[in-house]
């Protein structure tokens, strides 16, 4: 069951009502240390709106989540001293989305950190698959 306004966790974050450790806030998000980090630095942004899903977000949020996204790993990259940064935000749980509001976590890395990253291409013939596309294309237009 989705999480509402009202019991959402990162609302209550984004609400004040909720203790977190901030780096960030805007008009339109706010950045924290995660509670649980992969790394030493590892922070969420998230929209103070509740969405569920980044495809339900208005196209102004965003792009002021993503600006202070950049800004965020920017700004973890000199603070830990990291090599780079990842940045992950899953959309439903068969995709790995615990708390149902949008999310990007910043996770800053190190050579030999350990965390690794799996990434195992599908065989076959998907990357020439011009129907699929067609029907991607077609998607992007009407929505």
């Amino acid at each position: 069951m989705a999480a509402t306004k009202a019991d959402c966790v990162f609302c209550k974050i984004a609400g004040g009502e909720f203790d977190a450790r901030r780096v960030l806030e805007t008009t339109s998000c706010v950045a924290f240390l995660d509670a649980a980090p992969l790394a030493p630095g590892h922070t969420l942004v998230i929209p103070k709106a509740h969405f569920e899903g980044l495809h339900d977000m208005p196209e102004d949020v965003v792009r002021e989540v993503a600006v202070a996204t950049q800004r965020v790993g920017r700004a973890i990259r000199e603070a830990v001293g990291a090599a780079g940064y990842n940045v992950l935000q899953n959309n439903g749980p068969v995709a790995g989305q615990v708390v149902m509001h949008v999310h990007f976590h910043v996770i800053p890395r190190t050579d030999g950190d350990g965390l690794g990253y799996r990434w195992t291409p599908i065989p076959g013939e998907a990357t020439r698959d011009d129907e699929l596309a067609s029907r991607i294309r077609e998607s992007i237009r009407d929505g």
